[in-house]
């Protein structure tokens, strides 16, 4: 059964078991951002990561039309119109972009329709990303005179690399979901009707694995990408999960040709 845990009305919370769906729910606005919607998506990034019940987080746009474009435009007169107020709004999406990069539980984008702007940073910041096949991609700033700040060049440069990042950013142009696979912008590619479903799957897949083990997973790609020489107890950590718990239901769930259920510690 589903349970709401927020009152927000433009940023659903579900729960379902080890599986929460956090849904921009702004669909007369295709799901654009506000200040608000950054806040308060970042709140509760840092709180689903401290919660060791969770196993995976899918974000979604509320809706078949759109993930989301990006930020509300119709905001800049009062909250983006000068310097001043852009490094504050900026403080708000960097503590959200980093809530999501350092989360502990793996994320899953279920991506319909229009995912550009600050909804491809977004969804950049999933570790699958699954979308529909009219799915559109972009970050056309350069036609509004705006750049990306370094907290939100990020995600978007681990995950296609600079010459793509800079293609992406210089040209502005809206690409169609085949050429967000080729480019590794999307994980996936289906049906728009499978989109739901298959995020759901995924989530299902992602949950029955050991938890800690996504957790380290995670953890050990993010050091990886950091670069620098690993020290030896960093080293060593990979062998921690040779004492858990989960270990010993794992393997012997294998030899007994059982599905394990695993209990995250």
């Amino acid at each position: 059964m589903s349970t709401a845990i927020t009152q927000n009305p433009y940023l659903l919370v579900d729960r379902k078991a080890a599986i929460v769906t956090i849904t921009i729910n702004r669909p007369e606005k295709l799901n654009a951002f506000t200040i608000d919607v950054w806040r308060d998506l970042g709140t509760h990034f840092l709180a689903l990561s401290d919660d060791e019940s969770v196993r995976c987080i899918v974000v979604r746009g509320a809706g078949e039309k759109a993930f989301s474009p990006g930020n509300d435009i119709s905001e800049f007169e009062t909250s983006r119109s000068n310097k001043v107020q852009a490094i504050e709004y900026g403080k708000v999406m960097r503590r959200t972009i980093e809530a999501m990069a350092n989360c502990r539980h793996p994320i899953v984008a279920q991506i319909h329709g229009i995912c550009v702007g600050g909804g491809l940073e977004i969804a950049s910041l999933a570790d699958v990303r699954i979308c529909g096949t009219s799915s559109k991609f972009g970050i056309p700033i350069k036609n509004l005179g705006l750049v990306m700040s370094y907290s939100e060049l990020a995600p978007l440069l681990r995950l296609v690399g600079p010459a793509t990042a800079l293609a992406v950013l210089l040209e502005g142009t809206i690409f169609d979901a085949q050429r967000a696979l080729e480019l590794g912008v999307v994980t996936r590619v289906v049906a728009d009707a499978q989109v739901a479903e298959e995020a759901t799957k995924t989530a299902e897949r992602i949950a029955g694995g050991a938890p800690l083990v996504a957790r380290w997973h995670k953890k050990f790609i993010r050091r990886l990408m950091a670069g620098g020489e690993l020290t030896d107890a960093e080293r060593d950590e990979a062998f921690d999960c040779f004492d858990t718990e989960d270990f010993q239901i794992g393997f012997r769930a294998f030899l007994q040709k059982e599905t394990p259920a695993f209990k995250g510690r």
